[in-house]
């Protein structure tokens, strides 16, 4: 591996840390060197290489020796699954999509009303549950008044959400009827990597921003997002796409501008939780874009689901073992009977969630399911202020405003194109 990336992160790093820990040690959350988020990170990120290295190694060796023509035994199914695949057998068979989209146009007009009611009703309470809960969790104490305790692992947090998306997954799998899986199983292993990252970095920004800011980075992640399809996939975007992007770039702008900072956060602290921001949303736009390579192997979602799950678990569980992290997390389970039901109820809301997306996206495409989710963005803002009491300016209100705006013309502008007959860009669906 080429020396400039690392060379290039140590920089980085030396860069940045002194001026976070001079602002963490002013912090009411930060006791110590091992709470400050980029130290936290760098042990994470240590914790997933003892796992990628040893794994990489063995990859290596089974193609050097070209395992697929001489292995034998009973671990040969299992290594040619996760090195080689099937990819010469690569068949769309039925598609889990395609059964229900069908069955819909034939349905009643009332039938498809409760099915959109439904859905869009899912997709709000899983939603804007967890986006409670996650602001819960992260950013108030549990135990008694004056004398409580705020957990501070959101790895473990990523852990909880993704064993449970791998049970769901699994059950998924084996219930319906799915495609033959083709593609070797590493390759979920780079989106899997990406995504335990933007959730780590989604968790841990909450510690330094308030989550109106942080549902807005959200919905500005369109702009990384098309960058990385430039990148990754070789995309090329229409003149609304960049028009959009813009207006959601300064909707955001004036949000972040014009939004009063609280009293215990200073300026590098805010800089922080903006360093994290921006992690999560280029973790998240390769995700996408790396899932949307991977279904050239035609594979179901439920499938992606449980892949990317599976290596997100061993991942997470290997790190938080290493730092002896997993059992701490559990004793704070076993004080806080709270804090276990909040964690609990907040991955079971993810990987229900998870669901209602496919099913959404499978029964009225992904126009209508960009228009909910929309929606959701807006309400759990408002339903943050009024539970937190987070406070927005006029202007930053108008900015959010101009944010929803753009959302709601690129939704437009992709129903007005596939009308013509052209073919829209693809929506790209991620867990959260």
């Amino acid at each position: 591996m080429p020396l400039f990336p690392w060379s290039l992160l140590v920089g980085v790093l030396v860069f940045i840390l002194p001026a976070v820990h001079a602002d963490e040690e002013n912090s009411l959350m930060i006791v110590g060197w091992q709470d400050v988020w980029i130290f936290r990170l760098f042990l994470n990120v240590v914790g997933y290489a003892t796992i990628i290295i040893p794994g990489y190694l063995l990859f290596s060796y089974f193609k050097r020796v070209n395992y697929l023509e001489t292995g034998r035994g009973l671990c040969y199914p299992v290594i040619k699954t996760c090195v080689f695949g099937n990819e010469s057998k690569a068949g769309l068979l039925d598609d889990a999509s395609a059964t229900p989209r069908n069955e819909s146009e034939s349905s009643s007009t009332a039938r498809q009303a409760f099915k959109l009611i439904f859905c869009a009703a899912g997709l709000q309470v899983s939603y804007l549950t967890w986006g409670v809960l996650q602001e819960r969790v992260m950013t108030r104490s549990y135990g008694a008044e004056g004398s409580g305790e705020r957990f501070k692992d959101s790895q473990f947090l990523v852990f909880m959400n993704r064993i449970l998306a791998l049970t769901v997954g699994g059950l998924c799998c084996v219930l319906f009827k799915q495609p033959r899986h083709a593609g070797p199983m590493y390759k979920y292993s780079f989106a899997s990597l990406s995504n335990i990252l933007s959730s780590w970095c989604q968790y841990e920004a909450l510690k330094y921003i308030s989550f109106p800011t942080q549902v807005l980075a959200k919905a500005s992640k369109v702009i990384p997002v098309m960058l990385m399809g430039k990148i990754v996939s070789h995309k090329s975007y229409e003149y609304w796409e960049y028009f959009t992007a813009m207006l959601i770039s300064v909707g955001v702008s004036m949000f972040l501008l014009s939004s009063s900072t609280s009293k215990h956060l200073s300026t590098v602290t805010t800089f922080s939780g903006i360093i994290i921001l921006a992690g999560y949303i280029v973790f998240d736009s390769f995700t996408s874009n790396w899932q949307d390579n991977l279904f050239k192997y035609k594979m179901s979602s439920v499938q992606m689901m449980f892949g990317v799950n599976l290596f997100s678990c061993l991942f997470t569980v290997g790190s938080l073992l290493e730092q002896g992290a997993f059992f701490d997390s559990l004793a704070f389970m076993t004080r806080h009977s709270e804090f276990a039901f909040h964690a609990v109820l907040l991955s079971i809301c993810s990987a229900c969630g998870q669901l209602f997306i496919f099913y959404t996206i499978g029964q009225f495409g992904a126009a209508v399911f960009t228009i909910i989710m929309t929606l959701r963005q807006a309400f759990a803002i408002l339903l943050s202020c009024f539970l937190y009491g987070h406070a927005i300016t006029l202007v930053g209100a108008f900015g959010v405003a101009v944010v929803f705006v753009a959302l709601f013309l690129r939704v437009y502008a992709r129903s007005r194109m596939k009308k013509s007959g052209k073919r829209p860009p693809q929506t790209l669906v991620q867990k959260v």
